[in-house]
């Protein structure tokens, strides 16, 4: 097997990143650098026009954002600059919260990233969800390119691999779940509790089903849309986003995930009197902010945004910790073994259409002596040289697989000149 260590000279400057995460930002500095669908298509599209990069990937969750790259291996862009270029910031303002990465150490990152070793609650689901959303959406835009693919594409394989294989203490958290949590040990009871969730996306569906799991009457707002009825979770009521502020008063609890860029929940919205006449918690789960912060200033209200759910479980976890690492380590393997060969990838299609050619001759005689009709026999050919093809480039990228690079080349070399 190729090891990892003798790849990084030709990563170097290939893959590289930047970003900007909970680590060091807080929700208000990571919002200034948040993406939506749209932009990020608009952001990476504009990157692509250059004539350095070949491809390019945004992840933005509400936890981060990294943008990625793939150079020219001789070419070199700043990242940090392009993207305060594209945000209408500063640099020097920003800089600190920056990091910057690239070849094994941008790898890794990925790998472990996919996984949730690098997230605020270990080993949470969503996050190899938003790293697979994130290549769908650089490809509906045709910013990808294939090295950036295989990379994301073998990194969600990873992390799957790691779901399927270790089991963590707090695995499978989300934020909403580490709040029902928090409120749990404070001695709050759910059942019953009328609660709203604003907002009908991936976070605000998992809001309401574990609210409702937990006991609590659950109401979601949905937008009105001309396309039809709007699915929410079973067993939750809905109501129009638009009449949010006149059940909030009556609620016990209300969480808001949105995607939306404008706060749904602002002081002015409440009453003049400036009080509620019962305690509500309000749990802020998006990035940007969709609850204006003097929220929290009103009488009986208390508010939480997502940095209150952070949970370190490093300690709890480190066996399971190190067997992710090995599974990541093995994947990551796989494809820098990838990376070396890729070169190579159009001499094998060659030598498959050689061998296929080959198998032709070999049958065509004895296919022309059959009973079959001339029709039934060239269906039955493309079938062969479909078949055949695929067994040689079984054969071939197993060979790659399990061969050291110049190993595996000289065996391309003489099996090439079977067909000189």
């Amino acid at each position: 097997m190729i090891s990892a260590v003798n790849t990084m000279e030709e990563l170097k400057m290939s893959v590289q990143m930047v970003g900007i995460d909970y680590h060091r930002a807080d929700v208000d500095i990571r919002a200034a650098f948040s993406f939506t669908k749209k932009n990020a298509g608009e952001a990476m599209k504009y990157l692509t026009e250059k004539s350095v990069v070949s491809g390019c990937v945004i992840i933005s969750t509400c936890n981060r954002m990294e943008l990625w790259v793939n150079t020219a291996q001789d070419e070199c862009i700043s990242l940090a600059d392009e993207l305060c270029e594209l945000k209408g910031v500063s640099r020097k303002e920003y800089d600190c919260y920056f990091e910057q990465r690239s070849g094994d150490n941008a790898i890794r990152h990925l790998f472990r990233l996919a996984c949730g070793l690098d997230s605020m609650i270990l080993a949470e689901d969503q996050i190899v969800s938003q790293v697979k959303d994130a290549l769908s959406i650089a490809r509906e835009n045709y910013c990808t390119d294939n090295v950036l693919e295989v990379l994301f594409r073998k990194a969600v394989t990873a992390a799957k691999k790691v779901k399927s294989r270790v089991t963590f203490t707090h695995g499978n958290a989300t934020a909403v779940s580490r709040a029902v949590d928090m409120l749990k040990s404070q001695g709050y009871h759910f059942k019953n509790k009328r609660c709203m969730v604003i907002g009908n996306g991936e976070m605000g569906r998992i809001s309401a089903s574990t609210l409702r799991e937990e006991g609590a009457a659950v109401t979601v707002t949905v937008r009105q849309y001309r396309s039809g009825v709007v699915q929410i979770p079973a067993g939750c009521n809905r109501i129009n986003y638009g009449e949010r502020m006149e059940l909030l008063p009556r609620c016990d609890l209300v969480v808001s995930a949105t995607a939306s860029p404008n706060y749904t929940i602002r002081r002015e919205l409440f009453d003049q009197n400036g009080k509620m006449d019962h305690p509500i918690y309000v749990i802020d789960l998006a990035v940007p902010r969709d609850v204006e912060p003097e929220v929290g200033e009103i009488e009986n209200i208390t508010l939480y945004d997502i940095d209150d759910f952070k949970i370190t479980a490093q300690d709890a976890n480190r066996e399971a910790i190190i067997r992710a690492e090995k599974i990541l380590d093995e994947e990551m393997e796989d494809f820098f073994n990838w990376y070396n060969c890729r070169d190579l990838i159009p001499r094998i299609q060659k030598l498959q259409e050689e061998a296929v050619k080959d198998l032709n001759l070999r049958i065509s005689k004895k296919m022309h002596k059959s009973s079959l009709e001339e029709i039934e026999q060239q269906l039955l050919l493309e079938q062969i040289d479909v078949s055949a093809g695929k067994v040689v480039g079984k054969m071939m990228f197993g060979l790659r697989d399990h061969l050291e690079n110049d190993c595996f080349r000289e065996c391309l070399d003489g099996l090439e000149k079977l067909y000189e």
